[in-house]
């Protein structure tokens, strides 16, 4: 149970109204129900996908790049440090037992999304959601185990065996937000030795680079790859990463993007044996990997975090993450 004097408690909670507008409320501490832990969330980073929710309004608390501590006394885990595991997963379908938590038949709720998340000071996480994160992981860092590293990495893996490292294949990154840039450090932490990055950010396209990564232009055909990894979700960077990757080479799609996607079946597209793929989040049994990718690159993924800010600003930090002035910003509870 949570501790007793959280019962009938209060806390303070982002509420997305749509049309761009948040506004912070008092609300009740949510219920846990059997399964689930209390957790207090130390840090919540922002992530462009909750974009749509600032623009629709949603239905539950947003955020779900969630790092915290377990406020349960009488559970096991009281006191562990944790990152929230999205998507809900039974643990017992064929998807779950093959590995792909991500992908469980069974249950289809994402937290942050179709249940509360964390943009407020509690969530309730079911227990197969916890993550629990080395004490050598900063507090700042933590989430990005989650879509910067977790997404970037599984992605990376997934394609692996179709193009891999050893070939020295060239690869274009298109888009260097922080899955982006994740890939990249993903890459080459594999051994990928020719990696291109496109983006029309100046500011991005430098970090990339200190990544070891060679700019590309954006939108330019000129030259042909291997391995595309579209990570913008832009439906132009799509297209493109149909027209430049090689034969016998894989496009994967990471970025989103909720509008219709027409592909027109035009000669580049029927004339060229090509790998097509879309990948989504991370299994579980990928965490391990993906905190030792953390440590690997500390000093990389540290560049990302551009700001720490508390629960009262986040209306205003979150349209300067919106219009493309912060790159990882995170939500910060003390």
């Amino acid at each position: 149970m949570p501790d007793a004097k959280l019962h009938n408690a209060q806390m303070l909670a982002a509420v997305f109204h749509g049309a761009e507008r948040i506004t912070i409320e008092r609300a009740p501490i949510p219920e846990v129900a059997r399964g689930e832990v209390l957790l207090r969330i130390v840090r919540t980073a922002l992530c462009g996908s909750d974009f749509k929710l600032w623009h629709k309004g949603a239905e539950f608390t947003a955020g779900h790049e969630i790092f915290g501590v377990v406020e349960m006394p009488d559970h096991p885990m009281h006191g562990r440090r944790c990152v929230v595991y999205i998507p809900t997963h039974c643990g017992q379908c064929s998807a779950c037992r093959a590995g792909a938590t991500q992908s469980c038949l069974e249950v289809s709720s994402l937290i942050g999304w179709n249940r509360p998340g964390g943009y407020a000071e509690f969530v309730p996480v079911p227990e197969n959601c916890l993550l629990p994160v080395p004490d050598d992981i900063e507090d700042s860092l933590a989430p990005l185990l989650l879509d910067t590293i977790g997404t970037s990495a599984h992605a990376v893996r997934f394609v692996r065996p179709l193009v891999p490292p050893q070939s020295g294949a060239p690869v274009l990154v298109t888009g260097a937000g922080p899955v982006g840039l994740g890939v990249v450090l993903a890459l080459r932490s594999m051994g990928y030795a020719d990696i291109n990055v496109s983006d029309p950010n100046a500011e991005r396209i430098a970090i990339a680079r200190a990544f070891g990564a060679k700019a590309h232009p954006t939108g330019d055909t000129s030259r042909r790859f291997k391995l595309v990894v579209e990570c913008s979700g832009a439906h132009a960077a799509r297209n493109l990463g149909i027209e430049v990757v090689l034969p016998h080479g894989a496009l994967v799609l990471v970025g989103e993007n909720a509008a219709p996607w027409m592909i027109e079946e035009g000669r580049v597209f029927r004339r060229k044996d090509f790998y097509m793929i879309r990948t989504f989040y991370f299994p579980v049994g990928d965490f391990e990997e993906n905190v030792e990718l953390l440590r690997r690159h500390k000093d990389e993924y540290r560049r990302l975090v551009d700001l720490e800010f508390d629960l009262a600003s986040l209306p205003e930090n979150f349209a300067r993450f919106a219009s493309g002035k912060l790159i990882k910003p995170v939500l910060a509870f003390e």
